[in-house]
């Protein structure tokens, strides 16, 4: 072999390790799926699952995810498969049957973390919501940015950026998000896989819920319906509202300081 393909071949595996290094750390999911993920603090772990087009480095540009390492937890956040630097696999089968709930429960079996706490804003409350009914490993949940809408399997926003996604100019309402994503480098086959296969939980399985729950909305955000319908919905849970539309509420102190006083508890 020349040394001119040996200095090729070289550089291809420098590359690569250089390429995974970027996406460490790394934990391989039940079906092989490399997730990315982040921890921060120690003490009592929480999980924070992120929304749609967006992926765990929001956390970090919020107050909540240092606040809560300050006050005493051990802070896992991850890249939910799909997004960020995680695998972004487009196979449906790769999105069905709650995959990316059981990719949350495996990495904290991973961490060897149990007894843990869980927030999810927006899409990930959705998330946060069918893990309550999955896990009884969880203490407390916090849902961000949600009504009790999306346990309507035909709810309109699934629907409507699954269409956006699928069907270009089909929703013109929803092209400025689309392009968005694609500005932001998201992945928009596996953003419609997400629409798709969406966990679901029912109003039935939310009233089952026994664990203490606390739901946070910004005075200005009705993106995703009423939160007092969810409160409504969950035994015991109550609501926080704080400021900010939906975009901004999540990043506030005072939504920190809600979701560290609930949890400390």
């Amino acid at each position: 072999m020349n040394g001119f393909l040996l200095l090729l071949i070289a550089v291809f595996q420098a590359g690569l390790i250089s390429a995974q290094n970027d996406r460490a750390p790394l934990f391989t999911s039940f079906d092989g799926t490399q997730i990315h993920y982040d921890t921060l603090g120690k003490g009592r772990p929480v999980v924070l699952l992120h929304g749609f087009i967006t992926n765990g480095d929001s956390w970090k540009r919020a107050a909540v995810r240092q606040q809560l390492a300050d006050a005493g937890f051990k802070v896992v956040t991850l890249d939910l498969r799909g997004n960020g630097r995680s695998d972004r696999p487009h196979e449906a089968a790769a999105y069905r049957n709650d995959a990316e709930l059981k990719d949350v429960m495996a990495l904290m079996k991973h961490l060897g973390l149990t007894n843990y706490d869980v927030v999810g804003y927006s899409r990930g409350a959705i998330l946060t919501a069918r893990l309550l009914t999955l896990d009884t490993q969880i203490r407390r949940a916090v849902l961000g940015g949600m009504s009790a809408d999306f346990t309507q399997p035909d709810w309109y926003r699934r629907k409507n950026f699954h269409e956006a996604l699928t069907r270009p100019g089909s929703h013109p309402e929803l092209q400025s998000a689309i392009d968005y994503a694609k500005k932001s480098g998201a992945d928009t086959v596996v953003l419609a896989r997400l629409q798709e296969f969406q966990p679901q939980t029912t109003m039935a399985e939310l009233r089952q819920v026994r664990v203490p729950v606390l739901v946070v909305n910004g005075d200005k955000d009705r993106d995703n319906g009423d939160p007092q319908t969810l409160v409504d919905a969950i035994p015991g849970a109550r609501l926080a509202v704080v400021p900010g539309d939906h975009g901004g509420a999540m990043r506030t102190p005072e939504f920190a300081q809600a979701v560290v006083a609930f949890l400390k508890k």
